[in-house]
């Protein structure tokens, strides 16, 4: 399966090969068992504001910076964008609401694949939408000396986030890398959108409630059902499929 999707991979984008040297790993959802709470805070930022919002929108919008998912829902509700300041004290409040919530811990087997990665001496990068220093912070006590900042792109690093490819082209740009040397870890669809139009090999995971399939029709070359679990057990056989291409 896995030699069979690397190589129509090659053939879909032109490219001269595929020879895996980083990993790039988006964080909420994938590394921190963070999305139930981030979808919380939401609901209860917007609905306070008579702003209808749904845990369900909170997954689909995942990925976006902050102020992209506050200006889609104030256009849908107001007719207009929200202004700078409104953006800042939305944000805030939804901050608030998350810390509330509670230590965010990191997804099952998300620690043990790192592991894995590091010991194949591959390189990793953080590529996420998220503008939470809390969150960003707790990734150097999780996973101590893996995402420093030279090798991270965040919501303060660019002008559009996902779906836009703009946060994987600026982390494909500081590593130095080609795309066929790179594979994604993704969970949500807009980030499977912008991974794929960067042109990066995206294997999508599970780990929320939408529908599997919404992973796939969002353009994944691979779709793993069980989440972080199923990556697991499955990364050393993905990972000698990427050595046959060779």
């Amino acid at each position: 399966m896995f030699v069979t999707e690397i190589k129509k991979f090659i053939q879909q984008n032109n490219y001269p090969e595929f020879q895996l040297k980083a990993v790039f790993f988006d964080m909420d959802g994938v590394l921190l068992d963070s999305m139930e709470n981030h979808s919380q805070a939401w609901v209860k930022t917007m609905n306070g504001l008579d702003i209808p919002f749904t845990i369900e929108e909170a997954y689909l919008n995942e990925g976006r910076v902050g102020h992209d998912t506050i200006n889609s829902a104030y256009m849908r509700t107001f007719g207009r964008t929200a202004t700078l300041e409104e953006q800042e004290q939305i944000y805030e409040t939804k901050t608030l609401h998350l810390e509330a919530l509670g230590e965010i811990l990191t997804m099952p087997y998300a620690t043990e694949l790192i592991e894995k990665v590091k010991q194949q001496n591959l390189t990793i990068f953080l590529v996420t939408g998220s503008g939470q220093p809390s969150l960003l912070n707790s990734l150097d006590d999780y996973f101590p000396d893996v995402f420093v900042k030279e090798r991270m792109i965040t919501a303060y690093d660019v002008k559009q986030g996902k779906p836009s490819p703009e946060p994987y082209l600026k982390a494909l740009e500081k590593s130095g890398l080609n795309p066929w040397e790179i594979v994604v870890i993704e969970n949500a669809p807009l980030g499977v959108e912008s991974s794929v139009a960067a042109g990066l090999f995206t294997i999508a995971i599970n780990t929320g409630p939408i529908d599997t399939e919404v992973l796939a029709s969002s353009g994944a070359n691979l779709v793993l059902s069980g989440g972080m679990k199923e990556l697991y057990k499955q990364w050393n056989d993905f990972y000698q499929a990427c050595q046959a291409i060779k």
